[in-house]
């Protein structure tokens, strides 16, 4: 696996505090708001599609949920349409994205996968579920 380059972990920090912003009160707000956390991006690594399409592949947390997310390495992709949405295959199998339009230029491909973190006692809590995550997420299903 390769590392990610100092501009790729700036880029990812970006994208937490760009989701921060746009999201703010809404996280806030939600009945359901993890007080204890906040939105991080955690574990990523470059994944190339069939196609030749690199992305970095990760897991965003937030107060409220658990979402695995995309990247385009290339960081001049020109963003699709605000909730467009896409089928992505990953080693574990095919996924539904949706896009998500921060900050100019800053955009991503979102998988909400659990909608519920009130439980979580902390952000390392959150964070070794993003990593579970990550691990299920780029493991090959059985039989593949």
């Amino acid at each position: 696996m390769q590392a990610l380059s100092p501009e790729q972990y700036e880029r990812l920090r970006d994208l937490a505090s760009a989701w921060q912003h746009q999201q703010g009160r809404h996280l806030k707000e939600a009945p359901h708001t993890n007080p204890r956390l906040g939105v991080d991006a955690l574990c990523f690594q470059r994944w190339s599609f069939e196609g030749g399409d690199e992305h970095l592949v990760g897991a965003l947390v937030t107060p409220l949920s658990l979402s695995l997310v995309l990247v385009p390495v290339d960081a001049e992709v020109v963003a699709p349409a605000q909730g467009e949405r896409q089928l992505f295959t990953l080693p574990s199998g095919r996924y539904a994205f949706q896009a998500e339009r921060l900050a100019s230029p800053l955009w991503l491909w979102r998988c909400e996968l659990m909608d519920d973190l009130s439980d979580l006692a902390s952000r390392q809590e959150a964070s070794r579920l993003a990593q579970r995550l990550m691990d299920r997420v780029m493991t090959p299903a059985p039989g593949e």
